[in-house]
């Protein structure tokens, strides 16, 4: 086999490997977890592999590199120099890791995937993928499932498909719905290929609408317009397009105004007291404002937001958010101004990109000439697409979840490359240099990404084996110490073993103060690995308690609290440690504090508020109390 041959053959490999990438992380929970995205990293270092033996093998190799990749290349060095400053070291790794992926996934599609061909191969089969997806969520909508797969999302009556929550299955469809209405319409497909794509996009209409998603409605109905409004500007196209934008526009308003559905899960759910209810966004969008205050330049760090919200939170808001619900602010809090605005560079050079290839990408409006335009196709409806997850990111995390990442970043990686059919100058000859300066930079990612692969599934792999074992065991405890000793900085690990000898302290068998001391010691390694975990200072001070260290115990658990001020929990284990000493008149603010927070499922704060009342009344009779008040009067 020829050099020719095999350099074919290496690219089919990486179309291969991308494809695994795309139509995988969707069905894998959107690929959420860190064992599906492991796999996610292993295809892609599959296809930096075979990209760089293409490199050497091709006889006349050229690297594309149009505007787009400098502030791609340039978010990317700012994310890993982040990494090394910030204050949670597991959490910023696995967040950066992701953006590693997602660089090399853009380069990848942008060098190696930009033929028509193989556009047309990723296109069409992310169609059949969102059809396969939409029909599950369909299902699940009828039946009143809230199985995916064999995890219960929680959202019995919304669809959510593969994903756990329906709004990131909106977030996938209307990527892809603008797409394939405009390779229908556009497109120079045959009839029966378009009738094929029509019935994927009402495929992808039904699926949207029963993940009964606001911000997805009303995101794809608005880059849909914008799409079939620029059809309109194309002669050939104008009465399909208009068709189709009086059929969204009557049939959008009539299913709103007039079918219970609609009016049930959008105005009765968006409009509540005269204002917009945004089921608490507007909290967290709070947050993540103050945090960008108080950070403004760089951020709390890569994927922090979560973690430093407690100090932020409101008294209305005690779930952890995770996310902020809108990328923008998220991004803001992670990432401060500087990775902002590199970001914002980047899609500002994607922008220009797509309006310098416009008019290059047409074939005019010409008599007795076919006007269908595979490349205006997808350019349009990828546009679409990426403008309908920004409408979508103002109220949700899309690009949070790698799966619509992915899929954002690819379409982004081939519209960049359409920049060569505006201009040949972004095309450069790898010469040796080039050659050695891409391999050496290849090397290196290669490298990382495989470090990482292996370190953390053999972390995965004993945090698994700990699963199976017996709750709260020695057994278990050692089997997490064997994850620790792989990922020492991982403050989850380090908490859930001082729980385990924490819980055999409380037992009071011989050897209890060993296992205090054991405990201790890791919920120290826990703060150390996350200094701005709550639990971990309350956890510390509870074995305190029990070793009648109260003076000590108090610091831990007023450090608690300035970590976490409206936080019941927080409140209801202070109240507890006052209890724990005999302070009941102290314990009652605490506990009380704790069930205004949140008086359901708080039954650390109602049962020890129910002992300190009861302490109180019996000291309040006590006969020698009764006597002394006696005197005093």
């Amino acid at each position: 086999m020829n050099r020719e041959s095999l350099d074919r053959w290496c690219e089919r490999g990486i179309l291969a490997f991308v494809m695994g990438i795309l139509v995988f992380s969707p069905l894998a929970y959107g690929a959420v977890r860190i064992h599906e995205f492991l796999v996610v990293q292993l295809f892609t270092l599959g296809a930096l592999s075979l990209w760089l033996a293409r490199v050497w093998l091709s006889e006349r190799p050229k690297f594309l590199l149009p505007p787009m990749i400098w502030g791609v290349l340039a978010f990317t060095g700012y994310a890993v120099g982040r990494y090394y400053t910030c204050d949670v070291e597991y959490i910023g790794r696995e967040e950066v890791l992701r953006i590693i992926v997602y660089a090399s996934l853009f380069f990848v599609v942008l060098n190696n995937l930009h033929r028509q061909e193989s556009t047309q191969i990723i296109g069409f089969t992310l169609f059949a993928l969102a059809v396969v997806i939409s029909g599950y969520s369909v299902y699940q909508f009828l039946t009143g499932s809230d199985l995916v797969w064999f995890t219960h999302s929680g959202y019995k009556g919304r669809g959510s498909g593969t994903y756990i929550c329906p709004n990131h299955l909106a977030g996938l469809l209307e990527m892809l719905l603008p797409l394939a209405v405009a390779y229908a319409i556009v497109g120079r497909g045959k009839p029966l290929t378009k009738i094929l794509i029509g019935y994927a996009a009402l495929v992808m209409v039904a699926g949207i609408a029963v993940t009964s998603s606001r911000g997805g409605w009303v995101a794809v109905s608005v880059a849909l317009i914008g799409v079939l409004m620029a059809m309109l500007s194309q002669r050939a196209f104008r009465l399909p397009a208009a068709i189709l934008l009086v059929l969204l526009i009557g049939g959008g308003t009539l299913a709103v105004t007039r079918t219970n559905f609609f009016k049930q899960h959008f105005l009765k759910r968006t409009i509540v007291s005269g204002r917009v209810d945004m089921d608490a966004r507007y909290e967290m969008w709070n947050g993540a404002v103050q945090m960008w205050r108080d950070h403004k330049w760089v951020g709390v760090g890569p994927g922090h937001y979560d973690l430093r919200f407690r100090i932020y939170r409101p008294a209305s808001l005690q779930l952890q958010p995770d996310r902020a619900h809108n990328e923008y602010l998220n991004t803001l809090a992670d990432w401060g101004v500087v990775g902002a605005s590199l970001i914002a560079a980047s899609l500002g050079l994607l922008g220009i990109g797509i309006v310098k290839v416009w008019k290059h990408v047409q074939r005019g409006d010409r008599a007795f000439a076919p006007n269908q335009s595979d490349k205006f196709a997808f350019v349009l409806g990828a546009s679409g697409g990426l403008f309908a997850l920004a409408l979508h990111s103002v109220v949700d995390f899309n690009l949070h979840i790698p799966a619509n990442a992915m899929i954002a970043v690819t379409l982004m990686a081939l519209l960049t490359s359409h920049w060569r059919f505006a201009t040949d100058r972004f095309w450069f000859p790898a010469r040796l240099p080039g050659k050695l300066v891409a391999t050496l930079a290849m090397l290196v990612v290669i490298g990382c990404l495989g470090w990482q692969e292996l370190r953390l599934g053999r972390e995965l792999f004993c945090l698994k084996q700990a699963a199976r074992a017996e709750e709260n065991s020695m057994a278990k405890a050692a089997l997490l110490e064997k994850a620790y000793a792989i990922e020492p900085n991982n403050f989850a690990t380090a908490l859930e073993i001082g729980e385990i000898h924490q819980l055999i302290c409380f037992e009071g068998i011989e050897g209890y103060a060993e296992h205090a001391e054991k405990a201790i010691a890791w919920y120290q390694r826990a703060v150390t690995n996350n200094p701005h975990s709550s639990r971990n200072f309350l956890r510390w001070g509870m074995v305190l308690d029990f070793m009648e260290q109260h003076d000590e115990a108090e610091r831990l658990f007023m450090h608690a609290d300035e970590l976490d001020p409206n936080g019941y929990y927080t409140s209801a284990h202070v109240g507890r440690h006052y209890v724990e000493t005999g302070q009941y008149a102290a314990a009652r603010p605490w506990l009380e504090r704790s069930l205004q927070l949140q008086r359901k499922d708080n039954e650390v704060a109602e049962s020890n508020l129910t002992l300190a009342n009861e302490r109180l009344v019996e000291a309040a009779n006590d006969p020698l109390i009764q006597k002394l008040r006696e005197a005093m009067h």
